[in-house]
């Protein structure tokens, strides 16, 4: 843009629709004027890093124009230093403004005094051409900022949201595997006059351990800002695993999978592997030794999950369960699109079932 204004400053057919204040008659081009084109435009380059330095030396070069009664088409700069002081100025706005003012004054009082036929209404209505690219600006800063707000505020929400999504997340890990744990000691108590088993016990209380403070670790360095990996997608891997577990602290599971997950699940995968977890840390506190079986079906567009418990028992939300679990389970899936249930059966026992369609709700 700078060069754009310099080059258009020095083509002889424009040299007449230059920037004409105070009426006085052109002079013709001397030495001077690459100075005074040079002045007015080169600046234009910093205008967004240092914008008050280059509304400073575009004015200068403006005046002397003026004084000169050179009238380039440079003398259009002046606006454009206006619009981006108005725009990236951040400090002593009112003093730029008080300055430039008082500087226009100036300029408008020295050409008057050279005979000068614009009058001050000439001058004023210049002043006020002057005063519109300045508000074009400060607007433009005042759209910037309520932006960068608006960005600022979505982050905060985003954040907020996903803070309470990891502390679902704890919530549920912390109960599935301390839950395990305890079961698994309270038999180990029984186990004194079989070490083998007492053995074994010991050794699932501390895989489960293990595996509590794995998964932990894991949802914490989500909490950090420099975390860029993306969450952990249990695999029906890690659903085997889970069952195992149960199977250790003293829960018969049987555990059928059909189909293949889909390539883009959109959350689908997470949301099946903690309603089977919610679903076996409830029929660990609440039917111990029950027969439970876990049935995951996994099609083009959707995932299903059944997971059922025999005989009578003290289920989450019923007596001694808050189902605060199943409560969230329920949002989960809600948000993924899907349907949730979890209910107790004329037989007695319990059935957790969820259809999650697989990738991003509409």
């Amino acid at each position: 843009m700078a060069l754009l204004f310099a080059l258009a400053s020095v083509v002889p057919a424009l040299q007449d629709q230059g920037t004409q204040l105070g009426d006085l008659p052109r002079r013709p081009f001397d030495a001077l004027t690459i100075a005074v084109v040079a002045l007015e435009c080169l600046p234009l380059a910093v205008r967004r890093r240092w914008p008050a330095l280059c509304l400073a030396l575009v004015s200068v070069g403006f005046v002397i124009d003026q004084l000169r009664a050179y009238h380039t088409v440079a003398g259009a700069a002046l606006a454009i230093a206006l619009l981006s002081a108005g725009a990236h100025l951040q400090r002593r706005r009112r003093t730029t403004i008080v300055l430039a003012s008082a500087a226009y004054l100036a300029l408008a009082v020295a050409l008057d005094r050279q005979g000068s036929t614009e009058g001050v209404t000439g001058f004023a209505i210049f002043y006020l051409l002057l005063v519109l690219p300045w508000g074009i600006g400060a607007w433009l800063r005042q759209t910037r900022a309520a932006e960068a707000e608006r960005r600022r505020h979505v982050a905060l929400t985003a954040r907020a949201a996903e803070r309470t999504r990891i502390a679902s997340e704890l919530h549920d890990i912390v109960t599935h595997h301390v839950t395990a744990m305890v079961v698994q000691a309270e038999a180990a108590r029984y186990l004194t006059a079989a070490p083998e088993r007492l053995d074994t016990a010991l050794t699932a209380i501390t895989d489960t351990g293990r595996r509590a403070i794995t998964d932990l670790r894991h949802l914490l360095d989500l909490l950090n800002p420099d975390h860029g990996a993306d969450p952990r997608t249990p695999s029906v891997g890690k659903l085997r695993a889970l069952v195992e577990q149960t199977r250790q602290a003293g829960q018969p599971v049987e555990f059928t999978v059909e189909g293949s997950p889909a390539r883009t699940t959109g959350g689908a995968e997470v949301v099946a592997y903690r309603v089977v977890q919610e679903a076996l840390t409830n029929a660990l506190k609440y039917a111990h030794g029950v027969r439970t079986t876990v049935h995951v079906h996994h099609r083009d567009r959707e995932t299903t999950v059944q997971v059922s418990t025999e005989g009578s028992g003290s289920y989450a939300g019923g007596p001694g369960g808050s189902g605060r679990g199943l409560a969230g389970l329920r949002e989960r899936v809600g948000v993924l699109g899907g349907e949730f249930s979890a209910e107790r059966r004329a037989d007695g026992g319990f059935d957790v079932r969820a259809r999650i369609p697989t990738g991003s709700p509409s």
